[in-house]
This record gives structure tokens, C-alpha cells and sequence, in this order.
């Protein structure tokens, strides 16, 4: 049977751990946190340092700002960092200033703090808005498929006359104001008028080209004026 053989890596950072925590506690108790309260304070920095390392990496996959998280990776990251030197020989641990004594006991507060933002971060991206789809475009005039209805003549009221009035003569009909005809209308009547004149062997009349086209008569009569 094979031993499993032990990582490297997974040593090196045991033993880190291990000597962090000692260096934490000592700092802890020295500073007036004696008890089951001196060995929390290691646990807190610790898991506040590996909660901001995993909120950084899992923001900055989904592509936003890891700010804050950084934040308090560094913050965390002093304050194991510090008790490793402070434990060092350079802080007599006898006589810990009142400074020290004050950043010790405000670390729970500040942890827990720390520890809510980084469990309140959201991580998701924020739904996209679709844009919206180009509406189609119309085209200028659309050939009806039957020919259109004809239009009922309209009858013009008779004028009530006095009857010693002389009668009123009919006033000259104003002349019709001149069709707009789109150019693409123009061309498909020329072919219309030629197929016509092929088949037939005789230029297309006025009334054929309304059927064929199914134009109004005021319609029929402004193209046939300018396919002469």
C-alpha cells in the first residue's frame, strides 16, 4: 500500500498558519484579551483575510470592481502581519502601549464589519436591456389587386332661387390642381403601355391604363399625359 505523499505547498502553509495564530494570540492576551478571547482573535483574522481573497477573485470573474474587497484583504492582511512583528522582540509584550490596547479591543467590531459588507456584495452582472428591432420599411405605393372601384359621380345640390331673380349661370369649373405622380409609378405604366402595344399592336388608351393600373381616373389621366 502506497502512502499518499505529502504537498509542499500544503506544509509551508500549515506551519504559516500555525506560527500566525500563535504570534495573534500572544498579542491578544498581552493586550488584555486573556481566555477563550485570545484565541478568537486569530480565527477572525484569519477568516476575514481568506473571506476578502475569495470575494476578490469571485468579483473580479464576473467582471466587476473587487475595491472594496481589496480593502479589507489588506486591512486584514496588517493586522496578521503586525502581531508577526510586533511578537518579534521589537514590543514588550510586559508593557503594551495604550494604542495597541485600544486597535485590539475595536478589532471585533471592525471584523464584523468587514465580514457584512463582503457577505452583502452582489455578485451578479445586471441584466441587459435588449435593443429594440428596426421597424421595417414601407414601400412608397403597393399595386392593388383588382382594379379599383369607380367612383360614383357627385351630385352638385341645386341652389334655391328667389323667383324674381334672373337665373344664376353655372360658374366655370376651377381647374384641378396638377397630380404628383411618384417616378416609380411613371415607369411601371410605361412597361404596362409597351407590353400592351406589343400584344396588341396599338398604343394604350387612358381607361385601359386605370384598369391595368387600378388608379383613380385623375390618377390615369396625369400618367398617360406624360407617357406621350
Amino acid at each position: 500500500m502506497r502512502l499518499p505523499r505529502p504537498d509542499a505547498v500544503i506544509v509551508q502553509a500549515v506551519i504559516a498558519g500555525a506560527l500566525s495564530f500563535a504570534h495573534l494570540h500572544d498579542l491578544a492576551e498581552a493586550a488584555g484579551q486573556h481566555g477563550w478571547k485570545a484565541w478568537a482573535y486569530p480565527i477572525s483574522v484569519d477568516l476575514l483575510l481568506v473571506a476578502a481573497w475569495h470575494r476578490m477573485r469571485t468579483l473580479r470573474a464576473s467582471g466587476r470592481a473587487a475595491s472594496a474587497a481589496w480593502t479589507w484583504f489588506a486591512i486584514a492582511l496588517t493586522a496578521s502581519l503586525g502581531a508577526n512583528v510586533a511578537t518579534a522582540g521589537l514590543l514588550d509584550l510586559a508593557r503594551v502601549p495604550a494604542w495597541l490596547r485600544i486597535l485590539v479591543a475595536g478589532w471585533p467590531a471592525l471584523a464584523f464589519f468587514g465580514g457584512t459588507l463582503l457577505a452583502h456584495t452582489r455578485t451578479t452582472q445586471p441584466a441587459t436591456v435588449p435593443e429594440p428591432e428596426p421597424e421595417p420599411e414601407l414601400p412608397l405605393y403597393v399595386e392593388p389587386e383588382g382594379p379599383a372601384p369607380a367612383l360614383a359621380p357627385e351630385s352638385a345640390p341645386a341652389a334655391v332661387e328667389p323667383p324674381t331673380a334672373a337665373p344664376a349661370l353655372p360658374a366655370p369649373p376651377a381647374p384641378a390642381p396638377p397630380v404628383a405622380v411618384p417616378a416609380a409609378l411613371v415607369e411601371h405604366a410605361r412597361k404596362v403601355a409597351a407590353e400592351h402595344q406589343t400584344r396588341t399592336g396599338e398604343p394604350i388608351d387612358t381607361d385601359t391604363l386605370r384598369v391595368r393600373l387600378g388608379l383613380p381616373p385623375h390618377f390615369a389621366t396625369a400618367i398617360a399625359a406624360q407617357l406621350d
